[in-house]
């Protein structure tokens, strides 16, 4: 009797042990949504910070990195993510267009509450596309904590805006070529 009564307990524990690794959380995932993409020259470029599989978010801080000869940051404001578990303060960070970057962009909840869980927007950042060619934005200085002020463990995905001339510009281009073409094809039969 007491050999099956161990065999329980140990059979028990293990079944736990399954259960609680099943159970444990991935590690969030913060990346970028950025629209639109491709952009054309002189437009606007809308890029969302988003955050998924967040648990008990209380507090987050970025930099994000662009090349500031094709994209200059105009504004940054905060998303509707954190705001979803109470009251936040937020900073929207620190535009440097010289070096390229929006340094220490910061949202946190006020008071003693648990954090934000799920998905969503932590932060909008506004480009003007300058330039025509592609920039990778990356991430600098994250940091992720919970509501006991614990470090949270992110992933990072980096994301890229392509930045290309005006659909009229892509038109005269290519009736030139065109022409040329012509040109070229009159002068070999002649």
């Amino acid at each position: 009797m007491k050999h099956a009564q161990i065999c329980r307990q140990v059979l028990s524990a293990a079944a736990f042990s399954v259960l609680a690794i099943g159970a444990a959380q991935a590690d969030p995932v913060v990346s970028l949504n950025i629209n639109p993409n491709p952009a054309v020259i002189g437009s606007t470029v809308l890029v969302d910070v988003v955050i998924s599989g967040a648990v008990d978010l209380y507090a987050y801080q970025f930099s994000l990195l662009f090349n500031p000869a094709l994209l200059q940051a105009t504004t940054t404001t905060e998303g509707s993510f954190l705001p979803t578990a109470g009251t936040t303060f937020f900073v929207a960070g620190t535009v440097d267009n010289t070096l390229g970057a929006v340094n220490f962009t910061v949202g946190t909840l006020l008071g003693l509450q648990p954090g934000a869980s799920g998905n969503g927007t932590l932060a909008t950042l506004s480009f003007n596309a300058a330039a025509l060619g592609s920039s990778v934005l990356g991430f600098s200085d994250v940091l992720l904590l919970d509501s006991a002020l614990a470090d949270i463990t992110p992933q990072l995905q980096a994301g890229v805006v392509s930045v290309v001339p005006e659909a009229s510009t892509w038109l005269m281009f290519g009736l030139g070529l065109a022409g040329v073409a012509g040109f070229v094809r009159r002068r070999t039969t002649a």
